[in-house]
This record gives structure tokens, C-alpha cells and sequence, in this order.
């Protein structure tokens, strides 16, 4: 019987829909983040940093491209023989086929996968987190606690509490109350979605509630264990901690990492981070261009100005461009003498020459204001902005555009513009 002390169950199903247009056509995972990386390479380059060589990836809303990122885990070194990363979508049953409907539920339905190898410990995570952690020392932490369950907490500040798990606690560290999404929280200690399970308490769980409707951890399986009196500890994590579940987190968390002295390092020698890189040529900086505080990935061409954003890799940003405060991914182009302030523009994306983007006064988002807020416009993958129109703030387009799709060649602040596929 194969044997492993402890392994990592990672969620990676979400849809991730308050990212908007950005999560049309790709799983919230799967987003590009910090130039060259995809979010779910965190968690993935923690585990092998952290010595867990087992970890399935639970994958359900659009997972090809999450698929083939991940592949058969060479880049996190996780390609073994035994154990390695298995990608675990929902599969057919021979009374029934069900999808994923909550994240205790997804687990259920790969007990299998977990029996197999007999850990001792299950370590679940969130595959939209950015952060480094050491899960091996959280797990000596459970360990000496003689915790049946331990959760990963941070503290947040008092306005932020109310969107998380929050939980109370003891001066030994065990918890002693937990509230999910209280709108009056008693405590900053919010849950991160981190947790270690010693395997039998996790599996008589997930047995005793599998007909629980859209089971979830927070919701039904640390109350249930609360409940029959299991040992619940919190360990406090005081790293850098992004949960990038809005578009304005992601972009705050994007120009987080060009800091002069940024929170969160992606430099560091001692714990890198992994992810899957193609055979693409360097970067290359034109004459007369001007590139101040910024990432620029690989392969990018650069003939205009760059100040304070991300670039992602084969992006061209033609001559007399000048980009500001923001993200641009992967194979994007910006035409000739366009002017992006504050913007995320996806993946394979075609500025025209002369687009004005992010201007006129902030108005609030007609068709979602949660989603589209901060001061940002953002542009979905593969979209096409006709040459000299000028779009303005909390705004949302995706798709081919034409000219005849902007009133007097504008997009006011506020507006949505969407011409292919589901507005998310």
C-alpha cells in the first residue's frame, strides 16, 4: 500500500466571476498574474517548496487551459512516479453524474483518489491565493497542538472581516467559535481557506455529510467538526496575503510587486517560484523609450513609454504608446500614440492606433458596479479596439469591436461593451 505522511488537495474549479470579463473564457486559476506566472503556480510552487510531492487539482469551470499549464507538472517538479500532480475534473458514476457543487463536496468526490494513498494528513487549498507559504510548518504546528483540524488565519482589518470566514479563539490558539461571512464580526482572524485535516476526521466528515446540498468547508464541515467536539486550532499566518477575487485586489496585488522595495518578492532565491515558460526570444527596449518601475516579461517589444505596470510576455507597445498603472498580458499589442491609464487588458488584445483609454470623469458601472470599480477599464481576451476611440473609467469590453460601436468614437465611464460570449 503506497503511503504518504500528508497530501495537498487543491481547489481550482471556481469560475471567478468578480473578475469579470477577465474570467469569460478562463478559470480564475488560470489568470495571468506578475507578467509571466498563472495565479494557481502559488499554491503549486508552496507545495514542492514545502517538500508535498502529491497534490490533485480539482478543476471544473474552463479547464483546458488550466490543463495544459499544469500539464504533468515538470515545472514543479511534481511529475513522479508516484504521487506527482493528477488534474481531478467531475466524472461520470454509474448511477449519476454530478458536478462539483461546493468545495467539502468536491472533495468528497475524489475520496478515492485520497484513500489510495493512505496520508495521515490532507492539506486543502485555494488555487486563487497569492502568497508563499511553508505547509510544513503548519503541519508541525498541528502536530504539537494535537489538532484534529488546523486552519490558516490573518488578521484583516475590521471593514475586510465581514467578506471571510472570521473565527474566535482561546489563548492556547484553539478555536472556540466560527462565523462565515458574519455582517457583525466579532473578530479579524479571518480564515484563508488553508486547512489541515488529520484524514479520518476528513473523511467520516465528508461521509456523514455527502447529501449536504453544495457542502463547504466553511459553512458545514469545521461546524460539523466543532460540533462533535474535534480539536480546532488556528495557526496565524503574518506573510503576505492576497486573496485576488476582484479585479481591484488583482491590480493592487499586480502593482504590489513593482514596489521599490516590494511586500511580496518574487526575487527571493530561497523560495521561488515555478511556472510553466515557453521558448519565446528576450525583451527587447527600442531608442527614445522611457521604462520606469516596471515588469516587462519576455519577448516583449517596447517602442513607447512604460511607468508603473505589468507587462506580460510578446506584448507590443508601439511607438509613442504610453502605458501607465497598468496590466497588460500576454501577446497584447498597443497601437501607435495610445494613451492607457490604469487598465487591465487580457491576453491577445489589439489597441489601435491612437485609443485613449481611462479617461473622463469616474462614474459607477451601469451593468455591475461590484465588478467594474476602482477607477479601472478592462478589456477581455482577444478583443479589437478600433484605431483613435477613447473609452473612459469603470469599464468593460470584450469582444471584436468596430467604430460604429462608439457614440462620437467614445465609451463613456461607467459603460459595458461586450460583443461576444456571456457578460460574467
Amino acid at each position: 500500500m503506497i503511503k504518504k505522511e500528508m497530501i495537498a488537495m487543491l481547489l481550482a474549479g471556481g469560475q471567478g466571476s468578480r473578475l469579470g470579463v477577465l474570467t469569460s473564457k478562463v478559470a480564475k486559476p488560470a489568470v495571468s498574474f506578475g507578467g509571466k506566472y498563472k495565479i494557481i503556480d502559488f499554491p503549486l510552487s508552496n507545495c514542492i517548496n514545502s517538500g508535498i510531492d502529491t497534490v490533485g487539482v480539482l478543476t471544473q469551470y474552463r479547464p483546458l487551459r488550466l490543463n495544459q499549464h499544469i500539464g504533468i507538472g515538470i515545472p514543479w517538479d511534481l511529475d513522479r512516479n508516484i504521487g506527482g500532480v493528477t488534474v481531478l475534473p467531475p466524472y461520470e458514476k454509474s448511477t449519476n453524474s454530478e458536478w462539483y457543487t461546493g468545495t467539502a463536496n468536491a472533495i468528497f468526490q475524489n475520496l478515492e483518489y485520497m484513500d489510495y494513498y493512505n496520508p495521515d494528513y490532507v492539506l486543502i487549498l485555494s488555487g486563487d491565493h497569492i502568497y508563499k507559504m511553508d505547509y510544513e510548518v503548519m503541519l508541525d504546528f498541528h502536530k504539537t497542538r494535537h489538532a484534529d483540524v488546523t486552519l490558516a488565519t490573518f488578521n484583516v482589518s475590521e471593514e475586510e472581516a465581514s467578506r471571510f470566514g472570521v473565527v474566535l479563539t482561546d489563548e492556547e490558539g484553539r478555536i472556540t467559535e466560527f462565523e462565515e461571512k458574519p455582517e457583525h464580526p466579532r473578530s479579524t482572524k479571518a480564515s484563508m481557506g488553508i486547512y489541515i485535516f488529520n484524514w479520518p476526521v476528513l473523511k467520516d466528515a465528508l461521509q456523514q455529510l455527502s447529501e449536504q446540498p453544495a457542502c463547504d468547508f466553511g459553512k458545514h464541515i469545521i461546524p460539523y467538526c466543532h460540533n462533535n467536539g474535534k480539536k480546532i486550532c488556528a495557526y496565524e499566518y503574518k506573510g503576505y496575503w492576497k486573496d485576488v477575487g476582484t479585479l481591484h485586489s488583482y491590480w493592487e496585488a499586480n502593482m504590489e510587486l513593482i514596489d521599490i522595495i516590494p511586500e511580496f518578492n518574487l526575487y527571493e532565491e530561497f523560495w521561488k517560484i515555478y511556472t510553466k515558460s515557453d521558448v519565446i526570444p528576450p525583451q527587447y527596449i527600442a531608442d527614445h523609450t522611457k521604462v520606469e518601475g516596471s515588469i516587462i516579461g519576455e519577448g516583449s517589444e517596447i517602442y513607447g513609454s512604460v511607468y508603473n505596470s505589468v507587462i506580460g510576455t510578446g506584448v507590443t507597445i508601439e511607438e509613442g504608446a504610453v502605458v501607465r498603472d497598468s496590466i497588460i498580458m500576454n501577446g497584447t499589442t498597443i497601437g501607435k500614440g495610445c494613451e492607457v491609464n490604469k487598465a487591465i487588458i487580457s491576453e491577445y488584445v489589439e489597441l489601435g492606433d491612437y485609443v485613449v483609454l481611462g479617461t473622463f470623469d469616474e462614474q459607477p458601472n451601469k451593468v455591475a458596479p461590484h465588478i467594474y470599480a476602482g477607477g479601472l477599464a478592462t478589456i477581455g481576451e482577444h478583443s479589437v479596439i478600433p484605431q483613435g476611440v477613447q473609452i473612459g473609467k469603470n469599464t468593460a469590453i470584450f469582444g471584436v469591436t468596430k467604430p460604429e460601436d462608439y457614440t462620437d468614437g467614445k465609451l463613456a465611464s461607467g459603460e459595458t461593451l461586450i460583443k461576444v460570449g456571456e457578460l460574467s
